[in-house]
């Protein structure tokens, strides 16, 4: 691509959906990807094989573990040569597996949920930013994290409550690494999707319950994991950098903040 300089690109959880369709996007756009995994080799390849270009690479780990997370910032480094943007998008979303509405749950599987999520989607992502975002300070020529929060931090969750909790502390910690990390040149961001129309939601969208949940916004219908990488995208750019410590709803107007 003329006249463009390629970026090097970390995406967490990019084996599918939203993260799927962000490499994508930052592909098809010049740049190289490192395409992240916890567990999935299998779809992270998928992946890779949608990429336009070259260059990219697959790196793995669970982001649970403090050890394992430093090893794919650093892999992510090494395949890359360096790294300019993180997007944090992994996470352990809700399903009928981890829900935990307190007069349904067992005191065991509560704890279990607050464990998974709260490891993974807040903890383990912190821990992420540490370690690229002191990589960024080393390079000393700036860059963009992207988090991946939720509309759930607004409106709650009520079988999902650990969720939701990890989500707003995400948002809460971009806003402040937000200040942290500007004056060296790096901007940090935040996009909140309601629901999504990814391969995790299929069975919830199908049926009466799916047109309950499209109803929820005026325009009739979930936003496409396309959408929200774009929105991405922007905030990674230069052109975002003032957006920095923002948290961008991406929810179609089916929850307004005042």
């Amino acid at each position: 691509m003329s006249g463009y300089t390629a970026r090097r690109v970390l995406v967490t959880g990019a084996s599918r959906g939203i993260g799927r369709a962000t490499a994508v996007a930052f592909a098809a756009a010049g740049d190289r990807v490192a395409v992240h995994h916890g567990h999935s080799r299998a779809e992270a390849e998928e992946t890779l094989a949608l990429l336009d270009g070259s260059g990219h690479v697959i790196v793995a780990g669970d982001l649970s573990d403090a050890d394992q997370v430093r090893r794919i910032a650093d892999d992510a480094v090494r395949g890359l040569g360096g790294i300019d943007v993180l997007v944090n998008n992994a996470a352990v979303g809700p399903s009928a597996a981890n829900r935990h509405g307190i007069a349904d749950a067992s005191y065991e599987s509560w704890q279990g949920a607050w464990r998974s999520m709260v490891d993974v989607d807040l903890v383990g992502t912190a821990h992420l930013i540490f370690c690229v975002a002191r990589h960024l300070i080393e390079q000393g020529a700036g860059g963009a994290i992207v988090n991946v929060g939720s509309r759930g931090a607004f409106v709650g969750e009520p079988e999902h409550a650990a969720y939701a909790a990890s989500k707003a502390g995400l948002h809460a910690l971009g806003q402040s690494l937000a200040a942290d990390l500007a004056p060296h040149g790096i901007a940090v961001a935040t996009v909140a999707p309601g629901f999504v129309a990814t391969e995790r939601q299929t069975v919830r969208l199908s049926g009466e319950v799916g047109e309950a949940i499209r109803s929820q916004s005026p325009f009739g219908r979930v936003a496409t994991p396309e959408e929200v990488a774009a929105a991405i995208l922007y905030l990674a750019s230069s052109d975002a950098q003032w957006a920095s410590g923002a948290i961008l709803d991406l929810n179609g107007a089916s929850y307004r903040r005042s």
